[in-house]
């Protein structure tokens, strides 16, 4: 597909109000943004490394704006702290295993999983269910939201949001929780993705090849479309103070009449997008 000057700016629009809602409620720049690129014409596999990687650098941004607006606490002995060691050094793992998955699979599978699994949230969240909270249930969200952002580039912030705060953590720092631990987790699916592409388009051992080879190799057109990061990486960085911020102006809102009706659009979006468009 083409990316004409137009299209560039129409995909930055696109990420700007993507990662706007994503870092105002803890979802939905991935879960949103990877169909709607897809169905715009680009290749999945070349969609969703670009989204883990925009992400990533977004997910930074507002993850700093996150903590000046005292949305989250980052601290030492923080609890916030603790629950996003937790889900990052879960999720990284699920995400290096989804990442290979996601090139042998059948996409029908994995849209048809996330789907599910996503809208069941929302309704849990809508339905203002809880549950005793635990470190090691954070664990089980880690390696579910991990495995889900590397087989298709969304479905993370819905469930790590939406299982924080479904064991019991306050709103507005499951957001921030989310926001930081989408970072590294975007930034070793994106790592991955490139390694699995690299070895696939040559059997010659990684290790073995020139740098100058690999790095000519990552540049150019046959691994990753570099206009489309360009533009979804613009957008973000654009965007990035002004999400926590609404996060902070809707502290005592019930998150829940917002979060979970969310979840379950994402959830459904999914599955309509798999099955009829």
């Amino acid at each position: 597909m083409v990316m004409t000057l137009g299209l560039f700016f129409i995909i930055i629009a696109l990420a700007f109000v993507c990662e706007f809602i994503d870092a105002s409620v803890g979802m939905g720049y991935g879960t949103i943004g990877a169909p709607v690129l897809i169905v715009m014409g680009f290749d999945p596999l070349f969609v969703i490394p670009a989204i883990l990687l925009s992400q990533a650098v977004g997910g930074l941004a507002a993850s700093l704006f996150h903590q000046r607006q005292r949305n989250v606490s980052f601290s030492s002995k923080s609890k916030d702290l603790k629950i996003f060691l937790i889900i990052t050094g879960a999720g990284v793992l699920a995400t290096i295993g989804a990442a290979i998955l996601a090139l042998n699979v059948p996409k029908i599978w994995l849209k048809t999983y996330i789907g599910v699994l996503v809208l069941g949230m929302g309704v849990l969240i809508l339905l203002h269910l809880r549950m005793r909270f635990s470190y090691k249930t954070m664990i089980g969200v880690g390696i579910l939201s991990g495995f889900n952002k590397a087989l298709s580039g969304g479905g993370f912030g819905p469930v790590v949001t939406g299982g924080q705060i479904i064991s019991g953590h306050k709103a507005k720092r499951a957001i921030g929780v989310t926001t930081f631990a989408e970072a590294p987790i975007c930034i070793i699916g994106f790592i991955t993705y490139v390694v699995v592409k690299l070895i696939k388009q040559d059997p010659t051992p990684l290790l073995s090849r020139s740098v100058g080879n690999i790095g000519r190799t990552v540049f150019s057109s046959s691994i990753l479309r570099w206009d489309l990061i360009v533009a979804l990486l613009i957008g973000v960085i654009l965007v990035a103070p002004l999400g926590p911020l609404l996060t902070k102006q809707l502290g005592k809102m019930k998150w829940y009449y917002v979060i979970g009706p969310l979840i379950i659009v994402l959830g459904a979006w999914v599955l309509i997008k798999t099955y009829f468009l």
